[in-house]
């Protein structure tokens, strides 16, 4: 006699799939938590030659990246936030990783397309920059910091072109839109629903440091570009 095993009620599933969510969130936000500094280089050939993924995040000065990076790895001063935008002149790496394993790696790259900034700093930057996202091996990732009040700026937009072959290829990528809470949510969905238009396969999500909108989200995301989908534990 053939015995039929019945698959669990919906809600028990809902529940599971919950439980494994809050897993993985929980993992993801410990593991951005264990981010020490790694190095800078003002040059690409500066860099260590590194064999862990690594995930870049790039932006227009005062969008918001350094203040990102701090609130994702719980540290107030990892990466440099200053009132004084385009102060980050070098490429900073950070390491992660649990007991002391740096297993992953987050780079931040110098802020680009701000006035003040003298001319030839902005033509130095910005040929490091890319430069480091056409050549470096091991970049797994990329994170465009965006000030949704402005939208995706022209130089934005060059930057994706500098990158589409590489996401072609499997690059991953992610637009953060920055300073939500600044937006009504009427505002913050339309200004969603265009960036992912305009995002070309990327993913789009809406981050406020304020209201810790988007962190476990945004947390988890990198997570799984760092590791294999057969490395996040399941909840029992």
């Amino acid at each position: 006699m053939t015995t039929h095993t019945n698959p669990p009620p919906p809600a028990q599933s809902a529940t599971r799939a919950s439980a494994d969510e809050k897993s993985t969130a929980a993992l993801a936000t410990g593991w951005l938590h264990t981010a020490k500094f790694l190095t800078t280089a003002p040059q690409l050939h500066f860099l260590p030659a590194l064999e862990v993924p690594e995930i870049a995040f790039v932006g227009r000065s005062n969008a918001g990246k350094s203040t990102c990076i701090n609130i994702l790895t719980q540290q107030k001063q990892l990466a440099f936030a200053s009132k004084k935008p385009g102060r980050t002149q070098h490429i900073n790496l950070f390491a992660l990783g649990k007991q002391g394993i740096t297993d992953a790696v987050l780079t931040d790259l110098p802020g680009y397309g701000y006035a003040a900034v003298p001319k030839a700093d902005k033509i130095r930057w910005q040929q490091v920059m890319a430069n480091y996202l056409v050549t470096r091996e091991n970049l797994k990732g990329i994170v465009l910091m965006c000030d949704p009040r402005q939208g995706l700026t022209e130089l934005d937009e060059i930057l994706l072109d500098i990158i589409r072959p590489r996401v072609e290829e499997g690059l991953k990528f992610l637009i953060i839109l920055t300073k939500a809470d600044k937006l009504t949510r009427s505002e913050q969905a339309k200004i969603l629903s265009i960036t992912k238009l305009q995002a070309g396969g990327g993913e789009v999500m809406l981050f406020s440091a304020t209201k810790r909108q988007g962190i476990e989200e945004v947390s988890k995301l990198l997570w799984q570009w760092a590791h294999p989908a057969s490395e996040v534990p399941r909840a029992d």
